[in-house]
């Protein structure tokens, strides 16, 4: 008998993550967050609607949060509607991307009240989600993920256990790091080419096939070359967040992250010019204009 689940956060990632679960025989409640076309898909295929995170949790026995960090966390679980309202012991699996140091402490009070969390966020992207194919980095008790994991294979192609509760969240935050890292070194290496006179397709003529390319350089070029805005789907509000959260652990951890700072403050650069909605790529368009020079006019050879 497959257990009850409850899902809160159908966006870009979530949908695909619920289509799935429900496509494949778990029985499903959903809640409607912004938008109603999700929970409408999702309800055509036979997932159930609750009207109040506690509703929800009353109708399950584990519940998914798929939002965007700690703060929308903490709001569905508290207040008279919220989760912990419904008094049911549960496992709560957090997939969004947390501040760890807030995942330890809430693991902690969870569990005095039956709660087991498992945190785990996930890489890769909305077509993976679609697909079934993400991967989940998963921290939390042994027999929490044991709980979890074949809930978690209904979207995952990969699991990764990380250790005890908040290493997940960690490592999501490690792998964001790195891919931010790149997107600040490729806005600021392709805005010093274009103010030297060479274009970005010169630029990626020579990084391209090189031991520099991946599948993340490959994704954000193409936003660069053909403006394609969909080609990495994460907005720079939610990557200066999580640059923020990194700044807060390393601080927690005393360590000296120069780098981190700088790969933040690139993204707060976009934030406070009013480019927080805008993906990723875009970072190479504000940095080129800091600094005077317009990539796309650069690719024109204006």
């Amino acid at each position: 008998m497959k257990e009850k689940i409850g899902f809160i956060g159908l966006g870009a990632m979530g949908s695909g993550m619920a289509a799935n679960l429900v496509n494949k025989g778990w029985p499903l409640a959903v809640m409607a967050h912004r938008k109603r076309e999700a929970v409408e898909r999702l309800k055509e295929l036979g997932a159930a609607e609750a009207g109040t995170p506690k509703e929800l949790a009353l109708a399950s026995d584990v519940v998914i949060l798929c939002v965007t960090g700690s703060e929308e966390v903490q709001q569905l679980l508290s207040g008279p509607d919220g989760l912990l309202a419904s008094g049911k012991r549960m496992l709560l699996i957090d997939c969004s991307t947390s501040n760890p140091a807030v995942t330890i402490k809430l693991a902690a009070e969870l569990s005095q009240q039956g709660i087991t969390l498992v945190d785990a966020p996930l890489a890769r992207t909305p077509k993976e989600a679609a697909e079934g194919k993400l991967d989940v980095m998963a921290g939390g008790s042994a027999d929490g993920i044991a709980r979890a994991r074949p809930i978690l294979e209904a979207f995952a192609a990969r699991i990764i256990e990380t250790g005890p509760a908040g290493t997940g969240h960690t490592m999501k935050l490690l792998n964001n790091f790195v891919s931010m890292g790149y997107s600040a070194i490729y806005s600021e290496a392709l805005m010093i080419a274009a103010k030297a006179g060479l274009t970005p397709h010169v630029f990626d003529s020579v990084l391209r096939g090189s031991r520099m390319d991946c599948g993340f350089y490959q994704a954000f070029f193409e936003f660069v070359l053909n403006r394609n805005e969909n080609a990495q789907r994460f907005a720079m509000a939610n990557a200066l967040k999580d640059m923020s959260y990194l700044a807060s652990l390393a601080q927690a951890l005393q360590a000296v992250n120069p780098v981190g700072a700088a790969v933040r403050n690139s993204f707060a650069t976009a934030v406070a010019a009013g480019r927080g909605q805008s993906f990723v790529p875009a970072l190479s368009d504000v940095i080129a204009a800091a600094n005077g020079v317009s990539l796309t006019e650069a690719a024109d050879g204006k």
